[in-house]
């Protein structure tokens, strides 16, 4: 994700020179802490990164442009939900959440109870919350591999159950099937696999959210 508005300037605490931008090598041994993290952010912000909650960088690559038109639909139609609701904040791909294991993660889109965001201080709001989104959805590329492959945005999916996300989807465009991530009945394992799905409903932790899939599938 990209830096929030207003980021604290970077500091001597990482060892590195405040006028340091990217491109960087960046050690598999370096590890920062989520303020850490928030002025490498502001200091590189054509970086897009994300935190593990070991506080290794996550580099992430910019999306293709058939994931852009398909995160742009499903922002859409889940902001129109939001909005005739009135008591829930969407958020986009660029919104990185500080979880509660330290991991500072970016679904590709997101809501949070309007309650819980107004919970927040002002600062809180600015800098990346400190929250896990009540509902987390991401969109997998054609390959498994890679930041944004099926097997790096299992474990993204996974991290957000374990921080309290209630629901989570992950869309797979090109095999047109639905990974479910969130509360499941006694006995049936998460996730739950729905196979040529056209539709997606929230119900019943999210009333009256049903995602048409059609526009999403077509990129």
């Amino acid at each position: 994700m990209r830096a929030p508005s207003s980021p604290p300037e970077l500091h001597d605490g990482l060892g590195l020179p405040a006028d340091l931008t990217l491109p960087i090598v960046l050690t598999g041994s370096l590890r920062l802490t989520p303020e850490q993290f928030a002025e490498v952010c502001a200091a590189n912000p054509d970086a897009v990164l994300e935190l593990a909650a070991d506080g290794s960088l996550i580099p992430m690559t910019p999306t293709g442009s058939a994931t852009g038109s398909r995160s742009g639909e499903l922002f859409f139609q889940i902001k129109a939900w939001a909005r005739a609701r009135g008591d829930w904040k969407v958020f986009d791909s660029s919104t990185g959440f500080r979880l509660p294991d330290n991991s500072v993660l970016s679904p590709d889109a997101s809501l949070v109870a309007l309650a819980r965001w107004q919970a927040l201080s002002a600062e809180e709001r600015r800098g990346f919350a400190p929250l896990c989104p009540d509902l987390v959805v991401e969109l997998a590329s054609a390959s498994d591999e890679g930041p944004r492959g099926r097997r790096a945005l299992r474990q993204k999916m996974a991290a957000y159950q374990r921080n309290g996300a209630r629901l989570g989807w992950l869309l797979i465009p090109e095999e047109r099937a639905v990974e479910v991530w969130g509360p499941q009945e006694p006995g049936v394992e998460s996730p739950q696999r729905i196979e040529a799905a056209s539709t997606l409903s929230g119900e019943p932790l999210f009333p009256g959210l049903l995602i048409e899939l059609e526009p999403i599938w077509a990129g």
